[in-house]
């Protein structure tokens, strides 16, 4: 590419920058004048898309980062290559390489919120067992509840507190947890407010027992799944170092400059992708099956 055509190039990525910046300040500003409404499965999507799928403002602020960063780097790897597919790879290459290293998060953090279920539980079953009423049995947890899932605690003690039926503010904290296993700690609770029987804490005890077996049983199967998700961890980094010496070595990326090259470039790199993405599930374990429901919206106040 000639110099002129560079400078053409960069006007063009200019000028659709400012204008989608200036479209998307109005719109944070003022809004759309659209009435409201259910929102359609495209803007669900792209809404997913921005977002990600952090459970706090700073979470998605950092995926929102991450979005900006491949545009960037993207744009900058077409600029130096001149490969439009060049630039699609880096894109994807961004937000998809901290998403690969990844593998294994979600499920350390899963188990590490069960072991915290199962100590909070003991303590509820503690705090019961001198006498108090469930309620204040579990504001007087909220202090003392482990850190993993001190704010669900924390949002179940305000709602009891605000007023909430008893049967409202449980479910909404199991479903904020997402585990069988505080489904069934959950569940407990809410029989106990319909039957007021006497053994709660000798089923809160059985529970937490449950709650650690599980948390061993869960440790033992990520600990086999270690070689799979080394394999995708290696398979990222040999990526990343092939793409990167083909944007610094224009002989090596030269085959791709034909329209030929840019369908071999895109067709390899779908496959790619794909069987990284398949790797990646096979070493990511299945969503377990809860038990209870999510809590109707209109049952709030007693």
């Amino acid at each position: 590419m000639n110099l002129p055509a560079n400078i053409e190039v960069l006007a063009v990525i200019a000028g659709a920058a400012c204008v989608g910046g200036l479209v998307l300040a109005v719109v944070a500003l003022i809004g759309t004048s659209r009435p409201p409404g259910p929102p359609s499965r495209t803007n669900r999507l792209l809404r997913r898309l921005w977002q990600g799928s952090g459970t706090n403002r700073t979470e998605q602020r950092q995926h929102q980062a991450l979005l900006v960063a491949a545009a960037l780097a993207g744009g900058f790897a077409f600029l130096i290559t001149g490969l439009p597919v060049a630039g699609i790879l880096v894109t994807v290459a961004v937000p998809g390489a901290p998403w690969l290293f990844s593998v294994g998060k979600a499920e350390r953090r899963a188990i590490a919120r069960i072991e915290a279920v199962g100590e909070w539980t003991r303590r509820l079953k503690d705090v019961s067992g001198t006498g108090q009423g469930l309620q204040q049995a579990i504001v007087g947890t909220v202090a003392t509840a482990p850190a993993e899932i001190n704010p669900e605690v924390r949002d179940l003690a305000a709602r009891l507190q605000a007023g909430w039926l008893g049967r409202t503010a449980l479910l909404a904290f199991a479903d904020e947890i997402g585990d069988p296993v505080c489904d069934q700690v959950v569940a407990a609770l809410i029989l106990h407010l319909t039957d007021r029987g006497e053994r709660l804490g000798d089923v809160l005890g059985s529970i937490a027992n449950a709650a650690a077996a599980e948390v061993a049983t869960r440790r033992e199967i990520e600990a086999k799944r270690t070689q799979p998700r080394f394999a995708v961890r290696f398979l990222t980094v040999m990526t990343l170092l092939v793409l990167g010496y083909g944007l610094v070595n224009p002989d090596y990326m030269a085959p791709y400059g034909t329209t030929t090259g840019q369908v071999v470039m895109i067709a390899l790199g779908v496959l790619f992708v794909a069987l990284l993405a398949w790797v990646r599930q096979m070493s990511t374990p299945p969503r377990p099956t809860r038990v209870l429901a999510a809590p109707d919206p209109e049952e709030v106040l007693a």
